[in-house]
């Protein structure tokens, strides 16, 4: 498989201050075992655009605590205790999107979109500095699209070809993120000959995908703990 590669051989990808997008909802479908060797590169000062910064020293939260985090784009920060601390220090910039414009503003960089009007947090400090325009007699603010230099994403499965399916909720972010940027970096936990898959299962089709990483975690319970190797 042309695709698969161990995430430190993928180290030279990363440079300073390059955008990552980072699937997932807590912990739920985010890439464990690639945010541990991001954690370790020389490269950081990233702009990260994520639903959170990671829980419990998993995923983001370790990249952040290795201090390679500048800025943060996303919408729920608070689990992440020392990301508040740093800023409120001034250490860490944050920009909060609601979650639903969050997810909208990376499928319209996927799309080619420069952006949309959402009435969603009109009148409130997220649209300060922000355009207003009112349609039809609604007031709505335009939300610029996003996208990354580089997308992290987890799925459940890959096929040799670098088609991926996903598990429920684990869902989340990561399919519209594996459009928004020109490298697309997959973990999976398991990978399947072509053909394996149902097609219509496949969400994320192999062209959008660049390189794919096996998962050295399982999940066990609500936590998911590295497997034996």
């Amino acid at each position: 498989m042309k695709k698969l590669r161990k995430p430190e051989e993928l180290s030279t990808l990363f440079r300073d201050s390059m955008r990552l997008l980072v699937g997932g909802f807590g912990i739920s479908g985010t890439p464990l075992t690639i945010l541990d060797a991001v954690a370790t590169f020389e490269a950081g000062n990233y702009e990260v655009v994520s639903n959170n910064l990671g829980d419990n020293g998993q995923g983001l939260h370790k990249v952040f605590t290795a201090g390679k985090i500048e800025k943060a784009i996303g919408s729920f920060f608070t689990i992440n205790k020392e990301a508040i601390e740093a800023w409120s220090k001034g250490e860490l910039k944050i920009e909060l999107l609601p979650q639903g414009t969050l997810a909208e503003a990376i499928r319209c960089g996927g799309a080619g979109i420069g952006g949309f009007y959402t009435p969603t947090a009109v009148g409130t400090k997220l649209a300060e500095g922000k355009e207003i325009r009112e349609i039809d007699g609604v007031r709505f603010l335009f939300e610029k699209a996003i996208k990354g230099d580089i997308a992290l994403i987890k799925a459940a499965k890959a096929d040799r070809a670098g088609n991926l399916v996903y598990h429920t909720t684990a869902r989340n972010f990561n399919p519209v993120m594996a459009t928004a940027a020109p490298i697309v970096i997959a973990e999976v936990d398991e990978i399947v000959e072509i053909g394996e898959l149902n097609p219509e299962e496949i969400v994320t089709p192999h062209i959008y995908v660049d390189y794919v990483v096996e998962s050295k975690y399982a999940k066990k319970g609500g936590s998911y703990i590295a497997r034996e190797s």
